[in-house]
């Protein structure tokens, strides 16, 4: 034993002096490990390219932008949930399956529990620490609420969050935790908002995506669309899947619009976002506080979009296409063809201007309308009720020199249509095949039986099931080429597309 001592404590002495030999020689250049190659010179610069005091204004703009992204982040919020989904082992024989049609009421062991997680952004909008977010953001692909919704804070912080309410027509959600311990972002006069200002999208501080990025407003309120894209603020940002839900801040910190969709052909972020303005988000928030649900006033009116002759400043107000039955303007005696110029004494540039001021209107308030009629000025009176839970958010008439749509062929048969849609092929939505395509249980829309290949719409795939046109909802083959005939071939066409479990937005462009 004590032999085997000092032949270990031999082995011991001459391995550390191997090692400190080793270390001298490397340091003392008494060891050459190359294979005789040289090293390379090189001189690192040591001056920037363009002196700080050429350029003052720039450097005051750098400082200026780190101290308005230090002041809001703090407000910004990750959004993480989860759900937990039952699925089956496909590749196992259940017994009771085999001899009985109905399956047993207890869970059989070939059901399996999958988690589903997602992640988003909020921003804290209240003292109280209530958080606005987007619908999509705190629901499942059917519009159901998650399991579990936490919020992490700027200083990584986690807090339990709640789900007072949320409205997915608006796409809006209402959170709250206990205890924020930060400052809430005020919510601005969207209003206010005109193109070319400048303006940051802050989203999730905790993700793989950009958290803050620079942007342009590029359009708001255009008036030569009606569908619920007209109302949207337009910005060149980048607003990246992650960061949905995350606000829209103006240079004064404050809150102008919360981010909630990006155009894309890819499925990443091209460079155009949509974002909700922040009146439409106040109307909201003060709804599912007080009631848990979105109260909205309806006027009950179509409008017709504007003529390839006309512009905006020739026909301010708004033209009455087509009045609702049982409905508000029906019972004012508003008729089709009046000219609407004021909505209980503001003035109604174009139909967005228009429904948002019915949307902020109290529910049984008592209003005028200033119409043309035949020419003539008329005033008359209506009170403001709530929409019907199944009334359809309205569109815009087809234009003058339109083809018609066409007759619908048999359920099944393939259908095409004339227009900027021309090049896709589309047939019914049935049952059958959303099951084969694993689609969630609530899409309607039409499906995607083919497309062009010289069209370039070649992110549109085989599949593929258009839910809306314009957000105007698609629900059969004759939905899809009535909407298709009214579309202005000279605008881009917002698609909302559904691909498997997965929802997205497709504009295509004029060529």
């Amino acid at each position: 034993m004590k032999n085997f001592a000092k032949f270990m404590l031999f082995v011991l002495l001459v391995s550390t002096g191997i090692s400190l030999l080793y270390d001298y020689r490397l340091k003392h250049g008494g060891l050459n490990l190359s294979s005789g190659r040289q090293p390379e010179k090189y001189t690192l610069a040591s001056n920037p390219s363009v002196d700080p005091k050429q350029v003052p204004s720039l450097e005051a703009l750098n400082r200026e932008r780190r101290t308005l992204v230090k002041s809001v982040i703090p407000s910004v919020v990750a959004v993480k949930t989860s759900k937990k989904v039952s699925i089956r082992r496909e590749s196992q024989l259940d017994p009771f399956e085999f001899f009985f049609r109905n399956r047993p009421q207890f869970r059989s062991p070939n059901d399996e529990t999958l988690v589903q997680n997602s992640l988003g952004s909020g921003v804290i909008v209240t003292n109280e620490g209530h958080i606005m977010t987007n619908s999509h953001v705190v629901t499942d692909g059917e519009g159901n609420p998650v399991d579990q919704i936490e919020v992490q804070l700027s200083d990584g912080q986690m807090r339990k969050a709640r789900l007072v309410g949320a409205d997915a027509q608006v796409d809006l959600a209402v959170l709250k935790i206990d205890d924020p311990s930060v400052k809430p972002l005020k919510l601005a006069d969207s209003d206010m908002v005109q193109p070319g200002d400048f303006v940051l999208a802050i989203g999730n501080p905790f993700g793989f995506e950009e958290t803050v990025t620079d942007g342009i407003i590029s359009s708001k309120g255009r008036p030569n669309r009606t569908d619920f894209f007209g109302g949207f603020i337009q910005t060149n940002a980048a607003i990246n899947p992650g960061n949905s839900g995350g606000p829209l801040i103006n240079l004064r910190g404050e809150v102008i619009g919360i981010n909630t969709a990006i155009a894309s052909t890819t499925g990443g972020s091209q460079g155009i976002g949509f974002a909700i303005p922040s009146n439409t988000v106040r109307t909201a928030l003060e709804s599912l506080l007080k009631h848990g649900r979105i109260i909205r006033g309806y006027l009950g009116i179509q409008s017709r979009a504007l003529q390839p002759d006309e512009t905006g400043s020739d026909t301010d107000g708004v033209t009455v296409a087509d009045v609702m039955p049982g409905s508000p303007a029906a019972q004012a005696g508003v008729q089709q063809g009046d000219l609407i110029r004021k909505f209980d004494g503001h003035d109604v540039k174009d139909f967005n201007a228009l429904r948002m001021l019915v949307a902020q209107t109290q529910l049984n308030k008592q209003v005028d309308l200033e119409i043309v009629r035949n020419g003539k000025p008329l005033k008359v009176t209506t009170q403001i009720k709530e929409q019907p839970i199944d009334y359809q958010t309205s569109g815009a008439s087809p234009r003058r020199n339109q083809p018609q749509p066409q007759r619908p062929g048999p359920s099944g048969d393939q259908e095409t249509t004339s227009g900027p849609l021309a090049s896709i092929h589309i047939e019914e939505l049935t049952p059958e095949i959303a099951r084969q395509l694993q689609l969630p249980t609530n899409v309607q829309g039409v499906l995607v039986s083919g497309v062009d290949p010289d069209s370039g719409m070649a992110e549109l795939q085989k599949g593929d099931v258009i839910e809306e046109i314009n957000q105007q909802p698609v629900k059969s083959v004759a939905d899809y080429n009535k909407i298709a005939a009214s579309l202005d071939p000279g605008q881009p066409q917002v698609l909302s597309v559904c691909r498997g479990r997965m929802r997205s937005f497709l504009v295509l462009r004029p060529r």
